[in-house]
């Protein structure tokens, strides 16, 4: 299967902000989820990653966050190698990640769980609790409240506030509105790029395809840990083989997901 065509965008003469070239990687020795995936990120971009499941799209984010072993190809930020780095020294460096779940301290207050994303840098705290009141209001006013008593979405506008304590240059976040209620999902794709706007570079993976293409500048679809298409995210919402073969399967997936989801 080839990839899409797509015309080189002005990003592209940009030196990138992570790049992954020809992953190979798995959690298992002698079994991998992903079998030569690339993805590229310029400052100022949003990627969306969707594809079927099983497709290695959370494997991906993982590998290059170094959760998951690559056994072949690299991972560079502005440059820097940064395969297979620890995830303590990745949030030192600049990377953030948002896993879909078990992204919060339950039994800590809002407020405590942002005072946990930035205890590297205590002298920064007020600035960066600051920025994240006037990022997230609603986690401000309810700042003393336990993180386990928020409803999903809450839950999930702590996790990236987590994240962006540490001043990340690129935000890695996995199927952020995976088990939302529609309403919750918009609200999270608004807050997403709203992220991104003010200068974050986000790679994300989402089952919600078509929603994601609408907001992303570019978009990857991968199949059996392959990139099976790239373009920007109207090529890929309007390609027809793409519609045939992915946004299909997967507007179902995400019919069934509201079904269930939660606030």
């Amino acid at each position: 299967m080839t990839q899409t065509q797509t015309t080189p965008s002005a990003a592209g003469s940009q030196q990138a902000v992570i790049e992954a070239k020809d992953l190979v990687a798995g959690y298992l020795p002698g079994v991998n989820i992903l079998n030569g995936c690339s993805l590229v990120a310029h400052p100022g971009e949003m990627i969306g990653i969707i594809g079927p499941n099983g497709a290695g799209k959370s494997t991906l984010l993982k590998a290059m966050f170094g959760l998951v072993k690559i056994h072949s190809g690299s991972v560079t930020l502005h440059g820097e190698d940064i395969t297979n780095n620890r995830a303590n020294r990745l949030v030192q460096m600049g990377v953030g990640f948002v896993p879909q779940t078990n992204n919060v301290f339950p039994s800590l207050t809002i407020e405590e769980n942002l005072r946990m994303g930035l205890f590297l840098r205590p002298k920064k705290l007020q600035e960066r609790l600051g920025a994240m009141w006037d990022l997230f209001p609603t986690l401000h006013e309810r700042r003393d409240r336990s993180a386990g008593a928020l409803s999903g979405g809450e839950r999930q506008s702590l996790a990236m506030a987590r994240a962006l304590m540490m001043e990340p240059k690129v935000l890695l976040l996995d199927e952020p509105s995976a088990g939302l209620s529609p309403v919750r999902q918009d609200e999270t794709f608004i807050r997403t790029r709203q992220i991104n706007k003010t200068g974050v570079c986000v790679v994300m993976v989402e089952q919600n395809a078509r929603r994601c293409l609408q907001i992303c500048d570019r978009g990857y679809v991968l199949d059996q840990g392959r990139d099976a298409y790239t373009g920007t995210g109207r090529e890929l919402a309007n390609d027809p083989k793409v519609i045939e073969l992915y946004l299909g399967t997967l507007a179902k997936d995400v019919d069934e997901q509201r079904e269930s989801g939660q606030a």
